[in-house]
């Protein structure tokens, strides 16, 4: 039986489901777009393995540990400016939101006093439009036009980087500019966005960029730091980044680490938890000292972070036995919604990328949504007459649309005001502050926004509009459990509403507990929080992937998951490799190599004593040399670019770690470099700068085992050899991700994946 026709049959609980594996043969103009069974073939995975070659020996011997004590001091350094470029961004996005926002609902509102009769709303609500579209319109354009991997949150992205991938111009400082005014023009812009979800972005752009020392960008090097110009630093140094964009989001040092831990870094030391925790540290120390003297507490460090839940009493966060079955039904309906929102928002992704492919179409969907968002808050405004008396919710301007002298419209207040507002008057706003039928109006309308908004193209979060939907409805929730226990805190449900919501989209649980008891300063409804969070995740997976997982496979991203496929220990190194094997001799020819580097992508290639037939009388795959190291592609273009051949001795002198180093990231393509034809006939002596002890497994080695190796040690390749240490194959991370567990309402299997050049 071959590869494609191998069948897993695999039993959860009392239920079994056989999946048949995809031809690879199929044509790839029948790939459908936007399915989730396909992966890219433009996805290369990064180099975390270090090539001991003779060149690094020789460096290490020489710098010796000095120069050991130096590089980790220097890793100190740089996490604590990490923490706080990471804050001021966070800072500048934060102070440019409240001013333009309050500057734009000041000026709304002061219209829609002026006229308290229906038929003269025209005027403010064609202002507010105005207000939303010009915002939009720019941050759309600069996403669409000028970088398109800063559209949304970038969770989705770092998670992907942090598992081995990379994702092109992820890091880029360009990308960063346009994060920043994206975020701000999405979240003034009226739409259903937050600005904490990208501060994880902004985060590891920070990381990436300072810790490098150049700027691809600007093209500008700056002849420091080229030690920690290696794929395996410089992840390090991101994962800092992404959790002190957390810490700076929601004033969360802990859970910035803890999310790190869990939704992003595949790799993971003790001595790195620790300088991750220090720059989370320095990213809310940082901005909770800016903000709190900006907001005129100077010294007071009452600003955790750019999302204030405020404080919860000791006696709103306190808890009975009877509630907790109450916050797992909380879960469940966090769970359902959640799944619902996953399935939702993928079938509208898969719209966009069948129907709208135009960049100008994409920034008009943005408008449209943009004016879309506007007309419905009007609207709910108009229908929804929620008057309440002045004083009873303590926002700054209360609209007085349609309510006599002395009162205030408090669904006019939740639409005119920034969504982190909306959360707060959730969470404290008096019970009777609120009717039940504003909150299922929010609630629905905000919900099915939301699920419009997510993956337009605008850099914007998800966290803001799942908590103020979840807290929406968890606070109508509380209105009912008060009226058989008078004496419950509705804050605390909506809270509890705000988590099951996030955890049944994103399925975070650890992380986002302890992001949310940093976030309320109150460690006592840690279990509640928990309970809920663990609910929701298990209701959810039952029916759907969490939002994050269906953009990435709708990318064709080949991430690895944390476990191999179950039962897949009957697949062995011989079925899983690509082969047949390029190779090179350990002495080769300089027009064999460009040959070569032209005709084939491959970013590897084993390095061998002798080169044999590559196939047999039967087309069964046989050996090609005895394998005697493992050479990469940017290796190679390194020598041939520096013109290090056995023939030019002088090129030798000046070899060393950093002149390898010193394109890092972005080096050359094969075609741009220069080879004269009586250099052709040159050699390179492979032996000094391959890898002589890559890691290698037999051909019967098995899928688990495979994946575990590559899990574990963040590899790139694996040479397969035979029982003579003879090259067979090479193992890529491609070869491994084919295979993908699917689970699907209590059942589960494997299938394979095709691989698409047009993704």
């Amino acid at each position: 039986m071959s590869r494609n026709q191998k069948r897993f049959t695999t039993k959860y609980g009392t239920m079994s489901h056989t999946k048949k594996f995809d031809s690879f043969s199929e044509k790839e103009d029948s790939v459908p777009i936007g399915s989730l069974n396909i992966l890219s073939a433009k996805y290369e995975s990064l180099d975390y393995e270090v090539v001991e070659n003779y060149v690094y020996r020789d460096e290490e011997r020489k710098k010796g540990y000095p120069f050991v004590v130096k590089k980790n001091v220097v890793r100190w350094i740089i996490f604590f400016w990490i923490g706080v470029i990471t804050a001021a961004v966070g800072i500048i996005i934060d102070l440019s939101i409240e001013t333009i926002a309050d500057l734009k609902f000041n000026h709304v509102k002061k219209y829609i006093d002026k006229c308290n009769q229906s038929d003269c709303l025209w005027k403010p609500y064609l202002l507010l439009l105005a207000y939303n579209i010009v915002p939009v319109l720019i941050g759309s354009t600069l996403v669409a036009y000028v970088e398109p991997v800063a559209l949304g949150s970038g969770i989705p992205q770092v998670k992907c980087y942090l598992n081995g991938i990379k994702i092109p111009r992820l890091v880029r400082i360009k990308t960063l500019f346009i994060k920043v005014i994206g975020v701000i023009t999405t979240v003034v812009g009226g739409m259903c966005g937050g600005k904490e979800g990208p501060m994880i972005h902004a985060g590891a752009v920070v990381a990436a960029g300072i810790s490098q020392g150049k700027s691809t960008t600007f093209n500008k090097d700056f002849g420091v730091l080229n030690y920690f110009r290696e794929d395996h630093e410089k992840r390090d140094f991101v994962s800092g980044g992404a959790a002190a964009g957390v810490a700076a989001a929601f004033g969360s040092p802990v859970g910035g680490v803890l999310f790190s831990l869990e939704e992003g870094a595949s790799f993971w030391n003790q001595g790195l938890t620790w300088r991750i925790f220090f720059a989370s540290m320095i990213s809310t120390f940082t901005l909770n000292l800016v903000l709190s003297a900006y907001h005129g507490h100077p010294g007071e460090l009452t600003y955790w972070g750019l999302l204030n839940f405020g404080k919860f009493s000791n006696f709103a966060l306190s808890y009975e036995m009877f509630e907790l079955p109450i916050f797992v039904f909380m879960g469940i309906i966090g769970g359902l919604t959640g799944a619902l929102f996953c399935h939702l928002n993928y079938k509208i992704t898969v719209f966009r990328m069948r129907h709208l492919v135009n960049r100008w179409k994409k920034v008009l969907e943005a408008v449209l949504v943009c004016c879309c968002t506007a007309t419905v808050g009007v609207l709910l405004m108009l229908w929804q007459n929620d008057c309440k008396p002045l004083g009873l919710d303590p926002t700054k301007n209360p609209v007085q649309l349609n309510c006599n002298d002395g009162e205030y419209n408090s669904m006019a207040s939740l639409w005119l005001q920034v969504p982190e507002a909306s959360v707060r008057s959730f969470f404290h706003d008096p019970t009777e502050s609120l009717d039940a039928t504003t909150l299922v109006y929010f609630a629905i309308s905000f919900y099915l926004l939301t699920t419009w908004t997510y993956g337009l193209s605008v850099s914007a979060g998800l966290f803001i509009p799942c908590l103020a939907t979840g807290a929406a409805w968890g606070r109508l929730i509380g209105l009912g459990v008060q009226c058989v226990f008078p004496n419950i805190d509705v804050g605390k449900y909506a809270l509890v509403g705000a988590a099951s919501q996030l955890g049944g989209a994103v399925r975070m649980t650890i992380s986002l507990t302890v992001i949310l008891i940093e976030a309320t300063g109150d460690i006592t409804f840690g279990l509640p929080l928990m309970i809920c969070l663990l609910t929701a995740k298990w209701i959810g997976d039952y029916f759907t992937e969490s939002i994050y997982d269906v953009h990435i496979q709708l990318s064709g991203i080949p991430l690895m998951a944390w476990d191999p496929p179950p039962l897949s220990s009957n697949i062995y190194a011989s079925e899983v490799m690509s082969h047949p094997v390029t190779v090179f001799k350990s002495k080769e020819s300089v027009g064999q190599i460009v040959d070569t580097l032209k005709k084939y992508t491959y970013n590897g290639f084993p390095v061998v004593d002798d080169v044999f037939s590559t196939e047999t009388e039967g087309g069964n795959n046989k050996s090609n040399g005895r394998l005697r190291g493992l050479i990469l592609r940017s290796q190679l273009i390194v020598l041939l670019q520096n013109k290090v051949f056995n023939e030019i001795p002088s090129a030798w002198d000046n070899v060393s770690l950093t002149t390898f180093r010193k394109d890092y990231p972005r080096y050359s393509n094969i075609d741009n470099i220069e080879v004269l034809d009586n250099e052709r006939q040159y050699t390179v002596d492979l032996l000094r700068f391959m890898n002589p002890s890559p890691y290698v497994v037999q051909h019967m080695a098995s899928l688990p085992r495979i994946f575990r190796l590559f899990r574990a040690m963040g590899l790139r390749h694996i040479v397969v050899v035979n029982d003579s240490n003879e090259v067979t194959g090479v193992v890529t991370r491609k070869d491994l991700t084919r295979y993908r567990v699917w689970r699907h309402r209590g059942a589960i299997g494997v299938e394979e994946l095709k691989v698409s050049a047009k993704l």
